[in-house]
């Protein structure tokens, strides 16, 4: 009896329960007595053993290839336990499917820019040089000797009218039926890799040539009063004349070795050039792209498409010359065109849908191409502009005009025969219909970069001043801190005399992104000011791209 009551007073005995249900066994084990520890172990391994090896017969025995296959075919699992990243799969999805749509209208934006920019070559700068050289021959006879001789356009118009001239009178020497023969007789793999070297060095014949250019039109316009610090105009214009020629014989090279392509029976070498498009998804899609290298990359496709699109127009207008202008060949030449047309739109698509899918870009970015582009028409149009419209363009696609016009007009020249009144007639009709095309297409490209640009919300950066406006009030200034008899306007007033005092700038330092002014905008500030409304900046993609072509920045 003494054995059956417990140890001591208050102690409950332990208890232990099993429950087995559907071949599972359940123990509830409560330990009253720390003493007591090791013998209960004892008794759960035994009674652990004897469990496993019940547990291990039924598992044996549930272990079937019916079950595995029943059990693959009727297991499930729940998209919405992860909502998020499958949500975030579906926009890349719409995103790559909208590509081609938003790249396509900032391609035909680009297109119609660079064929204004082109067109402007043919039809306005040779009448705007004939003006300029009226004037400088007029003038003198006016007696008007306080005037300058030639406004800065005029000079940058007259500089231009030359290079042209000089530059074709060199090229008259270059025989293209030469040149043709000579490529033709070499192997298809070295017509490749020359092919290849001649995209490279049109790349940096574009990054360089505008700075060349830019030195020279800088160089002829400076004021005189500031202290000479260049080389003089003349070997400035000697540099531009070389690099015109160079840059215009490097692209008739390129033009030749894609006509050898066309004419060569078993099509080889044309197959292998349009496989070179596709190589360069691979060197780009798996790279880090922003917003603003994507930009820079966008623009040099524009450039590219445009250029090939004059090449392909050499190449047909060779090619019909040899087959006395028969339209029947015309025909044959279209598939190949088509091929090379088609093989380079879907490279850029492609390229571009991988790109903006990797790093995490909407397909909304190329609305703020366009509007970026637009933007820069729409300031160059304005009337204290401090740059043509071309070379605006020039600038930010690294497409620069006069040496693929330099080509065509010697390819024209050299195919087409003028004899006779009709033929001049012809010419002069084809002449007035260019301008018509150039007027039209000015039009329509300044009424839909103002709605470009209004859409953005971008009217407010057309009356910013830029940086040039603030240094020669800064100099201004000064100037009237010398002569206290000049009373300060109120505009100066309102200007701090020290930028670092106030706030970081937002505005770019670019020539290329600056912003132009207006007669209102003193009005505005001094308003602002004696308001206390402060002006909004937005961030956008004029503030922080500065790039060129091969990504130089503009200073």
């Amino acid at each position: 009896m003494a054995d059956s009551q417990p140890s001591s007073v208050g102690e409950e005995p332990e208890t232990e329960t099993e429950k087995e249900d559907k071949g599972s066994v359940q123990r509830t084990v409560r330990v009253e007595k720390p003493g007591d520890i090791g013998e209960l172990t004892e008794t759960l391994r035994f009674d652990d053993k004897k469990s496993s090896g019940k547990d291990k017969k039924r598992n044996l025995s549930d272990l079937s290839l019916v079950r595995f296959i029943r059990t693959e075919l009727t297991r499930g699992y729940f998209l919405e336990h992860n909502e998020a990243k499958y949500t975030e799969r579906r926009e890349k999805v719409y995103t790559c499917l909208r590509i081609p749509k938003e790249l396509e209208k900032l391609m035909t934006f680009g297109f119609f820019l660079c064929l204004d920019a082109f067109l402007y070559v043919f039809t306005l700068l040779p009448l705007r040089v004939l003006l300029a050289l009226l004037r400088l021959l007029t003038l003198p006879c006016c007696g008007l000797s306080g005037s300058r001789l030639l406004q800065p356009a005029q000079v940058c118009d007259v500089l231009k009218g030359f290079i042209m001239v000089l530059c074709y009178c060199m090229m008259s020497y270059v025989d293209y039926s030469m040149m043709y023969h000579l490529i033709r007789g070499q192997s298809v793999i070295k017509l490749y890799i020359i092919y290849n070297m001649l995209e490279v060095a049109d790349r940096l014949f574009s990054s360089f040539g505008q700075d060349i250019l830019d030195a020279l039109y800088w160089t002829a316009t400076e004021p005189k009063e500031k202290k000479r610090a260049h080389i003089g105009v003349i070997p400035h214009f000697l540099m531009a004349v070389l690099y015109v020629f160079l840059h215009a014989l490097l692209i008739m090279v390129q033009a030749t070795t894609l006509n050898v392509a066309f004419n060569s029976h078993n099509k080889s070498l044309l197959t292998i050039m349009m496989s070179n498009n596709f190589v360069e998804i691979k060197g780009s899609v798996f790279k880090k792209f922003e917003k603003n290298n994507l930009f820079q990359m966008s623009n040099s496709d524009i450039k590219e498409r445009f250029t090939n699109y004059i090449l392909l127009l050499i190449v047909c207008l060779r090619n019909m010359e040899q087959f006395s202008w028969n339209p029947d060949h015309l025909w044959v030449l279209c598939p190949d065109v088509i091929m090379v047309i088609a093989s380079e739109v879907a490279v850029d698509i492609i390229k571009h849908a991988f790109i903006t899918k990797f790093n995490d870009i909407s397909a909304d970015v190329y609305g703020e191409y366009r509007a970026s582009l637009a933007f820069d028409l729409v300031s160059s149009r304005q009337k204290n502009a401090y740059t043509d419209y071309s070379d605006s363009v020039s600038r930010r696609m690294g497409f620069i005009p006069l040496p693929l016009a330099l080509l065509l007009i010697k390819v024209v020249s050299s195919s087409v025969k003028i004899k006779g009144s009709l033929s001049y007639m012809c010419v002069l009709l084809f002449y007035l219909g260019m301008i018509t095309l150039k007027v039209l297409n000015s039009i329509v490209l300044l009424g839909t970069s103002c709605v470009f640009v209004k859409q953005a919300n971008m009217e407010d950066k057309l009356f910013e001043p830029p940086p040039s406006v603030a240094t020669s009030r800064v100099n201004s200034r000064a100037h009237r801190a010398k002569h206290p008899h000049t009373a300060p306007t109120q505009a100066d007033l309102s200007q701090p005399a020290h930028p670092s005092a106030g706030p970081a700038p937002t505005l770019p330092t670019s020539p290329s992104d600056t912003f132009l002014t207006t007669p209102d905008e003193d009005e505005e500030d001094d308003h602002r000011r004696r308001h206390q409304i402060p002006r909004t900046h937005k961030k956008d993609l004029l503030e922080i791209d500065r790039f060129t072509i091969c990504g130089n920045r503009i200073d």
